[in-house]
């Protein structure tokens, strides 16, 4: 090991970084704080209440809701991940966070985010084969199957996501200590080092390009499948039916995949048109806001989930 890379490694164990929360916003930070607290408690409880209603009705132990377990599961790390230094930074004015819990806190970001993009593309999958080929479906989705989908989608996320890790370690870093941001991420981190990014940002493109572009576009090609096989069907009714069980999968692609499109845009063709405030504020929405209407989707969308819940609240009104 060099002198430098000796030194560079040296500093970055006493490296402690600020962090501004909402650039320009910092006086709305308590007001800001209540719509963001509100909605992580609803994405914590509404998530572990559809685990829960998922794994103690056995009427539900079918292939789509053992997806939407995994999903669940998913929404509530993307949230806890961020939310809870967030609400510190807003609060309590904790702003300091050490370069190691900065580092932890962009790799599991980035991880879950492309986990869930691997299990929503699990999940259309899951109605391609209930819709085209509807005979086979449990033949083919046993739950073996479905375990593989899930251990594939948290392993291929590792082993893009754990890269980082490197590519921020192996940069020089030389006094620039504050994060115009509420939480980390893999460029924010690296846009403070002294030197070449380049590569930084090469790999950020090529997981962009291999992991959500990627699984955007095989689920357009699944639901394009889907809508073929729909209107072939001759009756009406069965084809709005068959249609009706993709509402909610299609509502919570639209809520995942949108903010990530439009911020996209932003950033490259908006420039200095779109103050950094508003970038930061959706970024902050974005961690938050979809864990907590998945569920409300699901549960308003879903009619077997429907049912399950009032049988739920009907039942303890009997005991009560």
């Amino acid at each position: 090991m060099t002198s430098s890379t000796y030194l560079n490694h040296t500093i970055l164990r006493d490296i402690w970084y600020t962090m501004i929360g909402i650039p320009g916003l910092e006086d709305a930070h308590i007001w800001l704080s209540i719509p963001i607290f509100s909605m992580y408690i609803v994405a914590v409880i509404g998530n572990t209440f559809l685990i829960l209603l998922i794994s103690i009705e056995h009427s539900l132990h079918e292939p789509m809701y053992f997806f939407l377990t995994m999903l669940a599961l998913a929404d509530i790390f993307l949230s806890t991940v961020t939310i809870p230094k967030v609400l510190a930074i807003f609060w309590f004015q904790d702003r300091s966070i050490s370069f190691a819990s900065c580092v932890s806190q962009m790799f599991f970001l980035h991880f879950i985010f492309v986990t869930e993009s691997g299990i929503l593309l699990s999940m259309a999958f899951d109605r391609y084969v209930a819709i085209c080929y509807p005979l086979r479906y449990t033949t083919i989705l046993t739950p073996s199957v479905i375990i593989k989908m899930g251990i594939a989608a948290v392993t291929r996320s590792f082993f893009i996501c754990f890269p980082l890790i490197f590519l921020v370690y192996r940069l020089t870093y030389c006094g620039k200590s504050i994060i115009r941001h509420s939480y980390c991420e893999h460029m924010g981190i690296a846009r403070l080092a002294c030197d070449s990014i380049k590569v930084n940002i090469y790999y950020g493109l090529i997981v962009a390009l291999f992991s959500i572009f990627l699984d955007v576009v095989l689920i357009i090609v699944s639901y394009a499948r889907i809508l073929c096989a729909v209107y072939r069907i001759p009756s009406q009714d069965t084809r709005l039916k068959a249609l009706s069980t993709c509402g909610s999968h299609v509502c919570v692609i639209l809520l995942f995949y949108m903010p990530v499109f439009f911020s996209s845009l932003g950033h490259r063709f908006g420039g200095d048109s779109i103050p950094l405030h508003v970038h930061i504020l959706l970024a902050n929405l974005y961690v938050v806001l979809p864990p907590s209407l998945n569920p409300i989707i699901y549960g308003v969308k879903t009619k077997q989930i429907q049912e399950r819940v009032v049988q739920l609240f009907s039942l303890n009104k009997v005991i009560c």
